[in-house]
């Protein structure tokens, strides 16, 4: 027959998948009871609506049962008083109690200064090759006033859950977690009229206030330009790289090296040029057109001393998934090698 304080032993081994920390240590455990090969104890949550409440019953219930002599676990659950939540959890005012219990490897910005060359797509695809590579994978979604990442992701939006510590990032099929403005709006085309500090805000809100939990790689997907949203990703998160992103056109090359001048006096990293929108595939399977003539990419990115990562076509398919909310089904053979420069040069590792 197991004891009291066995069982005991055995929750504090099981953790708060948000807090990270054991049942025990948070105080929630109580009424702990072991009758002949029956143990009965209550589980107080920091709220009832906890999104996983039904996974953290069922791993106490686990451990408990894997002692010797324990046949039946009853667990009640109960919602903590007040004073026990405030025990609990790390106060508001000291900014964001998910950012300081999250464990987020490196931070990588997409980026290009210039609207229209695909940042969010190559984004969306980047996360999909690193999470085939076996890597641990979030996306924020910078753009607040034209925000596509979830359009991409989720067939239907879902809605975003909270807890006491934060938000919970929608989780794709594939296990890439997502946030973006547009899973909080009630309609997808619903417009976000804001001024720049609102929005360094909301980015910033969605690093502090987000529980992504442990992740290898969190991207972020930036919009055009090099002011408020830019500056507030650089300034405001720990971004260890920035990709750029450009099209064939000297035009969109001119304004791509903006931005990366911008990463160089911000004294950022960046990682290397992607060219989107490089060619067409002729239906002959071995003509390239290169609709926007000649690429200029592999100039501009001599120019500002950095690696060309890779061309990307203008693939028909990827749209029509994208349009689907299914780009974690393209393919994207080609894109495999770009994500591993990208992984090797960022020195992405396995934490999670």
């Amino acid at each position: 027959m197991a004891t009291v304080e066995q069982v005991r032993q055995a929750l504090a081994g099981v953790q708060d998948p948000e807090l990270r920390r054991g049942l025990v240590e948070l105080g929630m455990v109580h009424d702990l009871a072991v009758q002949g090969s029956a143990v009965r104890f209550t589980l107080a949550l920091t709220v009832m609506a906890c999104p996983l409440k039904d996974k953290i019953a069922a791993d106490a219930r686990a451990a408990v049962l894997a002692l010797e002599g324990v046949e039946t676990v009853d667990i009640a659950l109960r919602e903590m008083t007040p004073q026990e939540r405030q025990a609990v959890l790390p106060p508001k005012e000291e900014g964001g109690a998910a950012a300081r219990l999250n464990h987020v490897g490196r931070v990588l910005a997409v980026m290009s200064g210039k609207g229209g060359v695909g940042k969010s797509l190559v984004a969306g695809l980047l996360a999909v090759a690193l999470r085939r590579e076996g890597y641990a994978v979030g996306v924020l979604d910078a753009d607040i006033t034209g925000p596509s990442i979830p359009r991409m992701f989720f067939p239907q939006s879902p809605p975003v859950r909270t807890t006491p510590v934060g938000f919970l990032p929608a989780e794709s099929g594939g296990g890439i977690k997502v946030m973006s403005i547009n899973l909080l709006l009630p309609r997808e085309d619903e417009a976000v009229i804001w001024r720049g500090p609102l929005i360094g805000r909301a980015i910033q809100q969605f690093w502090e206030d987000v529980v992504w939990g442990d992740l290898d790689v969190l991207l972020v997907d930036l919009p055009p330009g090099t002011s408020d949203a830019a500056l507030t990703v650089m300034q405001a998160l720990p971004v260890n790289g920035v990709v750029l992103v450009t099209s064939p056109q000297r035009l969109a090359a001119m304004v791509v090296r903006k931005a990366a001048r911008m990463v160089q006096q911000m004294g950022g990293r960046m990682l290397g040029v992607i060219e989107n929108m490089s060619y067409a595939l002729c239906p002959d399977g071995t003509t390239r057109l290169e609709v926007f003539g000649p690429s200029h990419a592999g100039e501009m990115a001599a120019e500002v001393g950095l690696p060309l990562l890779g061309h990307l076509p203008i693939d028909p398919q990827i749209a029509t998934l994208c349009d689907a909310g299914q780009i974690e089904e393209y393919p994207a053979a080609e894109f495999a090698a770009i994500a591993r420069q990208v992984a090797q040069g960022a020195g992405l590792r396995r934490i999670a």
